[in-house]
Order: structure tokens, then sequence, then C-alpha cells
């Protein structure tokens, strides 16, 4: 178990909604939290280096920003991990996670138009080697995903 101290629980509680749109959203962020921007950028880095944390970024509907899909491909259990890995690397991936079914990976995709996002599925599958599974979006849904760090944790709280 990975231990935060009460910084990192603020600057996560902070600004798991609410990310500053600006020029230096870090820089604004660490006047609010009352610490250094560096600090800001290196507390980020760690939490995600350490998986605490999966992205950093703002939260939009993709269908006003561009165009989106949720993707999905069947490939071999032994090569789930590879095939990850290469998703995660693709540009507009923003979800990647495993599932119990024949398509066992899922991903939501987004580009700036629908000739972006096709492109950049084609590369994908070929990489891949496997069809993908292309299924737009019909409807949106907004779930909320925020949740509080329990401060009863904290040691000495």
């Amino acid at each position: 178990m990975v231990s935060l101290d009460a910084q990192d629980r603020c600057l996560i509680d902070a600004y798991q909604r609410g990310l500053p749109i600006c020029e230096r959203p870090y820089a604004a962020m660490a006047e609010r939290l009352g610490v250094s921007e560096e600090e800001v950028v290196e507390r980020l880095q760690r939490l995600q280096s350490l998986e605490v944390l999966s992205r950093v970024g703002p939260v939009f509907d993709h269908a006003r920003a561009g165009a989106s899909l949720l993707g999905a491909v069947a490939v071999p259990p032994e090569q789930r991990d590879a095939a990850a890995a290469v998703i995660n690397r693709c540009p507009g991936v923003n979800h990647n996670y495993a599932r119990e079914h024949r398509y066992n990976l899922w991903f939501v995709m987004t580009a700036a138009d629908e000739a972006q996002l096709e492109a950049r599925l084609d590369a994908l599958e070929a990489e891949l080697g496997e069809p993908l599974l292309r299924l737009p979006m019909l409807e949106g849904f907004h779930i909320d995903l925020g949740f509080p760090i329990p401060w009863a944790e904290l040691e000495g709280a």
C-alpha cells in the first residue's frame, strides 16, 4: 500500500474536479495549495509513477470537442499486457481496461475529427495485428468518479 502525506491528499482532493484551465495550471494549483509549481509537478509525477493516479487532465464532453468512440480488441490472454501497452501509447486514448470477455481489452479514443480518429484506429489495428471492434457513442453519460481521500487514515490525524 502506498502512503500518502497530507499534501498528496490535498492535491488529489482539490483537483479530482476543477482542474484550472489556464496557461499555467500547475502554477494555479500550487498557489491554491500554498506550495511551489515545481512541487505540484513533482508530486503528480510521483503519484503517477506509483500508480496512485492513472492520468492528470481535464474531463470533457468528447462529442463537443471532436470525435470519439469505444473500441475493443480480442487478444490472447498471454499477449494482453503487451497489447495494453501498445494501446496506451496511442494518441487520444484516455481509458484502457481489461474485461473478462472475448473482447478482453476495451478503450476510449478521441481525436479532433472523424478522419483523424479513423486514421488512429487503422494504425492501432495494424500495429496490434487484430481487428478492432468500433462502437461509436450514441448517447453520452457522465459518471462522476471523484472520491474523497479518507483523512482518518492519516497517521497522527
